[in-house]
C-alpha cells in the first residue's frame, strides 16, 4: 500500500507543488498554496449507479443516433428563460452567488414546485429541521421533496439509487467530500473531485443537478476555475442587501442563451418572480422632475424600461466629482465630453451624479440617449415628460446611432403607456412606421435635434 504524502496546492488555479512556494509559479498569486493530504484513491467496493455502455469507436456525426428529451419545466417562468427553456436531462448546473442573496432558497422553492417530479435535495450547510422550517415559511407542502443531510459522495450516490429523483440539488459543492481524497472539504482538490463524481452521475444517469457555489470577495465563484469549466450552465445569483430585488442571470450556457435574465422580489414568505420588471424599475412620481428620463434596454430578448435620474451641480470643492451608479463611469465621461464639445455644454465645472434607478447595471449602449437627455435635463433644470421614452447610441460625433431590435422596444413602450419615444431616424429606414399602437415616434438624427425639440415642448 503506497504512503501518504503531503502536497501545497495553489487555492487560486489548483496547481500543485511538492513543497511549499510563497509565489505560485502558475498563476503568480502570493501566498495562496495550502498544504493538502494526498492518498491512494479507495477502490469502490460498489458501483453506486449504473454505467452506460458507450463505444469507442470514433462515429461520424450523419450516423450519431440520439433521442431528443424534453427539457424539464419547473414552472418558474424566470428561471426557465434564464436555462434557455427549462432544464436538459442529464446536466449539470452551476449557481453562485453572495451569502443571504437566496441562492437556497431559490433552490428549495423549485423543489417544493415541482409537484409530479421527485426531488433529492441534499444539504451539507443545513439540518433537516433547518430545511423543514424554510418549507413553512414558504407555505408549500413539498410530498415529492425529499431531504438529505450529508456530504460524503458515495452515501450520496447510494441515497440516489434508492429514491431515483428526477433532480438533485446540491447545497454547497464546497461542503462534499469524496472517500477517494483524503483532503478536507472546500479543498481544490476536493471541490474538483467532488464535482467530478457528479458530472458523471449526471451524464450517466440522465439526471440533472444543480450545484450551489460560494463566491470569494471579488465574486467570482470559490474553488478551482475548471469547476465553471466542466458544468454546463453557470447562473449568478446577484442583488443588493439594500433592496428586495434579486437578479438571475448566465454567464455559461451550453443549451440557450448567455444574456436572458431572470428577476425576483424577496419576500417573506419567499421570491416572487416578477413578470413585468419594467413596472418596478420606474418608480411612481407625483410629476415631472428634472434629470430624471426613462430609456430602454435589452437583457437578452428582454425589452425593458429603465429610469435614469442625474444631477448636476457647480462644484465648489476643487475637481468636479463624476459619480455612476448602475452604469459605466467611462462611458459617461465620453458622454459629457459630446455634450460639451458638440453641444457647448460647460460641464467642466460641473459635479455629476448619475444613478439607474432600481439597482440595474446597465451595459446596453441603447441607454446613452437617455443618459444624455438626463444630464441635459438636470444642467437646464428642464423637466422631461413622464410619458416620452428614449433610445439610441450616441456617438462622439453627437450624432444618434440606430439599434437593434427597434420594434420590440417600441411595443413594451406603447404596452406601458408612454405617448411618445425618441429614437434614431436611421432605425426608420429599416422600415419602422411612425406610428404602432398610439404611441408617437419621433425621429431625431443628433443631440442637438433633439435638445431643440425638448425646449419647444414639442
Amino acid at each position: 500500500m503506497s504512503k501518504q504524502r503531503t502536497v501545497f496546492v495553489c487555492q487560486e488555479c489548483g496547481h500543485s507543488s511538492a513543497k511549499w512556494l510563497g509565489r505560485c509559479p502558475s498563476c503568480h498569486a502570493w501566498n495562496s498554496l495550502v498544504e493538502e493530504i494526498s492518498g491512494p484513491a479507495e477502490e469502490r467496493t460498489r458501483q453506486v449507479w449504473k454505467s452506460v455502455a458507450v463505444s469507442g469507436k470514433p462515429k461520424p456525426i450523419p450516423s450519431i443516433v440520439y433521442e431528443k428529451e424534453p427539457r424539464l419545466v419547473t414552472g418558474d417562468l424566470e428561471l426557465d428563460r434564464v436555462l434557455g427553456g427549462g432544464i436538459v436531462p442529464g446536466s449539470l448546473i452551476l449557481i453562485g452567488g453572495e451569502p443571504g442573496i437566496g441562492k437556497s432558497t431559490l433552490m428549495l422553492q423549485v423543489a417544493m414546485a415541482l409537484k409530479d417530479h421527485r426531488v433529492l435535495y441534499v444539504s451539507g450547510e443545513e439540518s433537516e429541521s433547518q430545511i423543514k422550517l424554510r418549507a413553512e415559511r414558504m407555505a408549500g407542502t413539498g410530498e415529492n421533496c425529499f431531504v438529505l443531510a450529508e456530504t460524503f459522495t458515495d452515501s450520496i450516490f447510494r441515497h440516489s439509487e434508492d429514491l431515483q429523483p428526477h433532480l438533485m440539488i446540491v447545497d454547497s459543492v464546497q461542503t462534499l467530500q469524496s472517500p477517494s481524497l483524503e483532503s478536507s472539504p472546500g479543498s481544490i482538490a476536493q471541490v474538483r473531485q467532488s464535482a467530478s463524481e457528479l458530472m458523471k452521475y449526471a451524464k450517466e444517469t440522465g439526471i440533472p443537478v444543480f450545484l450551489i457555489g460560494h463566491i470569494t470577495k471579488d465574486g467570482s465563484i470559490a474553488g478551482p476555475k475548471t469547476l465553471e469549466h466542466m458544468v454546463d450552465t453557470v447562473i449568478q445569483f446577484e442583488g443588493d442587501r439594500h433592496t428586495t430585488y434579486r437578479i438571475l442571470r448566465t454567464s455559461k450556457n451550453r443549451f440557450g442563451n448567455t444574456s436572458e435574465l431572470g428577476i425576483y422580489e424577496m419576500q417573506s414568505s419567499g421570491l416572487r418572480q416578477v413578470n413585468n420588471p419594467s413596472e418596478l424599475l420606474i418608480p411612481q412620481r407625483e410629476g415631472p422632475v428634472s434629470g430624471v428620463v426613462i430609456g430602454s434596454v435589452l437583457e437578452g430578448n428582454r425589452p425593458l424600461k429603465i429610469e435614469i435620474q442625474s444631477l448636476v451641480s457647480v462644484a465648489t470643492y476643487g475637481t468636479p466629482q463624476r459619480t455612476s451608479n448602475g452604469y459605466d463611469t467611462r462611458r459617461l465621461q465620453m458622454l459629457l465630453a459630446v455634450l460639451e464639445k458638440r453641444c457647448g455644454y460647460k460641464f467642466a465645472v460641473q459635479d455629476v451624479f448619475l444613478n439607474v434607478a432600481g439597482g440595474m447595471r446597465v451595459e446596453d449602449p441603447a441607454i446613452d440617449l437617455a443618459v444624455a437627455v438626463s444630464l441635459y435635463s438636470s444642467y437646464e433644470d428642464i423637466p422631461v415628460p413622464m410619458d416620452a421614452c428614449f433610445v439610441g447610441e450616441v456617438g462622439l460625433g453627437g450624432e444618434i446611432r440606430a439599434v437593434n431590435r427597434i420594434e420590440a422596444r417600441i411595443n413594451e413602450a406603447a404596452k406601458l403607456g408612454f405617448k411618445r419615444i425618441y429614437l434614431s431616424r436611421y432605425n426608420l429606414k429599416n422600415g419602422v412606421e411612425k406610428n404602432a399602437k398610439g404611441l408617437e415616434i419621433r425621429a431625431v438624427g443628433s443631440l442637438s435635434d433633439l435638445f431643440t425639440l425638448i425646449e419647444s415642448n414639442d
